[in-house]
């Protein structure tokens, strides 16, 4: 589709196992990625929540994510367990001493150098605007690659590169978000100088509608109204994405070879 990385958020991780990201474990986490990175050579950025727990744990989830086939990981200030009400926006942060040793674990535990380690601040929400600016200074002083920041209006949003000269930001869009948080389109962020636009949850929403749709259609009617011609392309692009063809030449190269059909199979 022409991206050039992908970003596997916490929220979608867990929405797609049918729960909540708080409940999500390092394993579930490292399985996601395990599978992501099977199908692409794109580099994978990947939430690691608040690392789950203190320094020594983040260092051992940097080394899983890492192994897994991640190649960035971002890890935020927010307390350990996380909770579900950080759905609802009500945030809590721990100090920023706390999660500068974090940053400084994260950065210690990598093996390559060029694996990116994002350090995200949720303290524009709790503490104001430059309580948030001050702590993106401070993560990026002990290490940190980049800083993921959430303003709470537009004004922050177009004002945080400036007041960071020199830090690459990343602004998530959370499309369909109840604490009316911006929407910006990419040309608009870049304009104001933000680095990376992290599309946190498209992909699970545009799912899920087209999922209820076609079941309401189906028990409403007894059958999906969709168009068949359209579906054939789109099992077609979903088999190319899963490599189906690949798998096809292998099988008729090897197990597939001396076969002959037999009818009705």
């Amino acid at each position: 589709m022409g991206f050039e990385a992908i970003a596997l958020g916490g929220y979608a991780m867990g929405a797609h196992l049918a729960t909540s990201e708080p409940l999500l474990t390092l394993g579930d986490v490292a399985a996601q990625v395990r599978a992501v990175t099977l199908v692409t050579d794109l580099p994978v950025m990947v939430d690691a929540g608040a690392g789950w727990g203190e320094p020594l744990h983040v260092m051992h989830t940097v080394r899983t994510l890492e192994k897994a086939g991640a190649a960035s990981v971002h890890v935020e200030d927010q307390i350990f367990p996380k909770r579900a009400h950080y759905h609802k926006g009500v945030e809590r942060v721990i100090s920023v001493d706390e999660m500068v040793a974090k940053v400084k674990a994260a950065v210690q535990a990598r093996s390559d150098p060029d694996f990116v380690i994002v350090a995200r601040t949720d303290a524009m929400r709790t503490d104001g605007y430059q309580a948030g600016i001050e702590r993106a200074r401070a993560y990026m002083a002990a290490g940190a690659d980049m800083i993921m920041l959430f303003p709470n209006t537009e004004h922050e949003t177009r004002r945080a590169p400036g007041d960071l000269p020199g830090v690459p930001l990343i602004y998530v869009n959370s499309e369909g978000n109840r604490a009316g948080r911006g929407i910006y389109s990419s040309a608009e962020l870049e304009g104001w100088g933000w680095r990376v636009v992290y599309d946190a949850i498209t992909v699970i929403n545009v799912t899920a509608r087209g999922v209820r749709e076609a079941l309401v259609r189906l028990r409403r009617d007894g059958s999906t109204g969709l168009d068949q011609a359209e579906m054939i392309e789109v099992r077609q692009f979903v088999e190319d994405v899963i490599g189906l063809g690949d798998l096809y030449l292998i099988e008729a190269a090897t197990v597939e070879q001396d076969e002959t059909p037999k009818a009705g199979k």
